[in-house]
């Protein structure tokens, strides 16, 4: 059962002071997320160690557990759309709440996300005299987004969504090479093999999937976005945003490691282009 779920289904049994704190959760659970424990006591007119009583009455460890779980209780999806979006909403609700759902989803990545982790992707995407990009379905625009961020760099770099050019390129890689296998599930068979072809090729895979998967076996790093968004049922949406996020730092981490030379390239590439552009207008 999902947390906000499970906080309505207690609420009956709760003490009069918890009561409160589960009140002022459910009247706006979106803004608990960015409220520290006083504020919540504050709102709900409580003490703090009340508001942790109800948090481990909830079956959390303490606050920061509780926001973490409600953050993914917000996170999960409604089957094609949105889980709080209704057949009745207005423009303004519908953006809000789609919205702050990809808030709550980047909030879970960014707790959630193994620091070393991405610290060794961005030094072996250094260190890499090549980077391919694998993705099918809807995170093969993920893929293909990496591959035009990282066409920038000397680095040569592809991208691939045909599953037969992938295992070509899977099994002519060399030691030398990285290669990023992107599934939000990471059950995808097809992706799977093409790891595994990767791996025996002494290749450095990396998967951007869910931990444990059967990708994330393949993969010599795993960076996880533990976005609670099933999209066997649901239409992909938070969890392509927090893939998007992760190529952002990947991309970022590689070229503050090549240093100042590599930044003013990056300056002299957008003036050369600068003419492909209308002139601002003030």
């Amino acid at each position: 059962m999902a947390l906000l779920e499970k906080v309505q289904s207690e609420i009956s049994n709760l003490s009069k002071s918890e009561r409160k704190v589960a009140e002022a959760i459910l009247a706006n659970p979106e803004a608990v997320l960015q409220q520290s424990i006083a504020t919540l006591a504050q709102l709900a007119e409580v003490s703090e160690p009340t508001v942790n009583r109800f948090c481990r009455t909830l079956g959390a460890k303490g606050y920061p557990d509780f926001k973490l779980q409600l953050a993914q209780s917000i996170a999960r999806g409604t089957p094609y759309v949105n889980r709080h979006v209704e057949q009745n909403d207005s423009t303004e609700h519908l953006v809000a709440k789609i919205i702050e759902s990809t808030m709550a989803s980047l909030s879970i990545t960014q707790r959630c996300l193994d620091i070393q982790a991405m610290e060794a992707a961005i030094t072996a995407f250094v260190q890499a005299q090549r980077i391919s990009f694998f993705g099918l379905g809807a995170s093969a625009s993920v893929a293909h987004d990496a591959q035009n961020k990282f066409l920038r760099f000397s680095t040569p770099v592809q991208f691939s969504d045909d599953v037969l050019m992938q295992k070509t390129a899977a099994i002519n890689a060399t030691a030398n090479e990285v290669l990023v296998f992107i599934s939000h599930t990471g059950r995808t068979k097809a992706l799977c093999e093409v790891a595994a072809l990767a791996r025996q090729s002494q290749a450095t895979v990396i998967g951007i999937t869910a931990a444990g998967s059967p990708l994330a076996e393949e993969c010599a790093i795993v960076l996880a976005t533990h976005v609670p968004e099933d999209t066997d049922v649901y239409m992909p949406m938070a969890s392509r945003i927090a893939q998007l996020v992760l190529i952002d730092v990947l991309v970022t981490g590689y070229t503050l490691k090549q240093g100042p030379e590599l930044q003013e390239k990056l300056r002299q590439i957008k003036e050369a282009l600068r003419d492909s552009r209308y002139e601002k207008r003030t």
